[in-house]
């Protein structure tokens, strides 16, 4: 997440939280947040909202079978209704107020912004000085709602509305929330562009560890738990809709350039740069996959399409404004065929149940893009890989030179978080309810056991 500094046009470029100059560049008036900049967060905002309604709602809708469709659309709405109300509570102020001198405050935001308090036009003083801090505020709620979204699709198809919620609202506190502030935290665990004094300088520009690694992860363990659906690996659990699913991977699509060029958090050129890499990874990690299809089965499928390219997004996602062109694609290339092995074939050889492979996709290549942004991230892609913070807690001089290490440290730990949390929340929902449907509803569908409705009528 690019914060606290800001790389724009030279008249606004590298300023701190207080809006003073660095590097003997003028700036405007403290407080005072750019439109322009405003005007970009926003519209990013609302197209990170798009990549789940209704974008991931219509991609998970058409890979399950049709008698599940609305179980999905259900599961996704009510996640942005929970992640929304606990985001307004804690949720906000847990990720990004200052966590305090202490070193549960590296992991953990303090409640300075608690109910929203204070969180007005004005910037926050710990981030970019020309964006609202409502702003920012709406612009992390986005991601914090698409993130367990995308975990239902691991067990989609078997699991409880109301166990999935529950899990949902437990999950954010023991995972969600710390890997957050670790990550982008101003005074985060490993925050290595903007802590000063971050032990673990590692780096992550759009969520390759709050987003794609806690998902993904916590997908495989959740779907573990929860078994594998009736008849698995005895019967085809076809998708039912292949349009939807094309529909909804082009929604993502879109929506992901609000995701990782919006994450500059200004109309500048490091956000111009994320446009583009996020464009070459997304399209070459699409057709390496179907490439990878037609040499192991004879095949180019919509699906192998599709899949690509959320894998290659997914894979760029810690990248997207670290790295340059070429750097965009070798990930494009190894984002298509390392998460196409893990679906074709780990799946196969484990025999465990991910509906719709979030791990295979998810955790595979956001694990591979955070290694492979230590190994590509390029200062001249990012001067702030060179600025004064990353100056003072030595990421600087890593850059080329190590960074993959810090990079290793900072998903060791999104791993245990992700694993450990995962197991825990999962724990405390079955003690506190049942947490899969019955094999009668689960034959008839959850559409209609679950809400009560259809998705089509004959």
């Amino acid at each position: 997440m690019e914060a606290y500094f800001q790389n724009t046009d030279p008249a606004l470029a590298l300023v701190d939280a207080h809006g003073r100059k660095i590097d003997g560049l003028t700036t405007p008036a403290v407080g005072v947040p750019g439109p322009g900049h405003n005007t970009w967060v926003m519209v990013s905002a609302a197209f990170v909202l798009f990549m789940t309604l209704p974008g991931l709602a219509i991609f998970y809708g058409g890979l399950v079978r049709r008698k599940n469709v609305l179980s999905i659309l259900a599961q996704c709405l009510g996640v942005t209704s929970l992640v929304t109300v606990l985001w307004w509570a804690v949720g906000y102020s847990l990720c990004f107020a200052p966590g305090g001198h202490s070193f549960l405050g590296t992991i953990y935001g303090g409640l300075d912004f608690a109910f929203l308090r204070g969180v007005t036009s004005t910037p926050n003083p710990c981030y970019s000085a020309w964006v609202s801090q409502n702003v920012f505020s709406m612009f992390q709620l986005m991601f914090a709602i698409i993130t367990p979204a995308l975990i239902v699709g691991a067990v989609a198809e078997r699991m409880r509305f109301q166990a999935i919620l529950t899990f949902v609202g437990i999950w954010m506190f023991l995972v969600y929330f710390p890997i957050t502030h670790m990550a982008w935290g101003s005074d985060g665990l490993f925050n290595g562009v903007w802590n000063s004094k971050a032990p673990i300088r590692a780096i992550d520009f759009a969520g390759g560890t709050v987003v794609e690694m806690a998902s993904g992860w916590s997908s495989l363990i959740l779907c573990l738990i929860v078994g594998r659906r009736i008849n698995y690996g005895k019967e085809l659990f076809a998708p039912h809709s292949m349009v939807f699913c094309m529909v909804g991977a082009g929604m993502l699509w879109v929506g992901w350039y609000g995701f990782n060029a919006g994450s500059a958090l200004a109309a500048d050129g490091v956000a111009s740069n994320a446009f583009l890499t996020t464009t070459l990874a997304g399209a070459v990690a699409s057709g390496t996959w179907a490439l990878a299809e037609w040499i192991v089965r004879g095949k180019a499928s919509v699906l192998g399409f599709c899949s690509g390219i959320v894998a290659g997004l997914v894979a760029i996602t810690p990248a997207c404004g670290f790295v340059d062109a070429s750097g965009a694609i070798v990930i494009g290339l190894l984002g298509g065929l390392l998460p196409f092995f893990a679906v074709y074939k780990l799946k196969a050889w484990l025999k465990y149940d991910d509906s719709l492979d979030v791990f295979g996709v998810h955790g595979v290549a956001g694990t591979l893009g955070m290694l492979l942004t230590g190994l590509l991230a390029d200062g001249t892609a990012n001067p702030n890989l060179l600025g004064s913070a990353a100056r003072a807690n030595g990421l600087a001089h890593l850059v080329g030179n190590g960074l993959w290490l810090e990079q290793l440290k900072a998903m060791g730990i999104t791993f245990a978080i992700a694993t450990v949390g995962t197991a825990l929340a999962a724990a405390a929902v079955r003690a506190l309810m049942p947490v899969r449907i019955a094999p009668e509803e689960e034959d008839s569908g959850l559409d209609l056991s679950e809400h009560g409705e259809e998705g089509y009528i004959l």
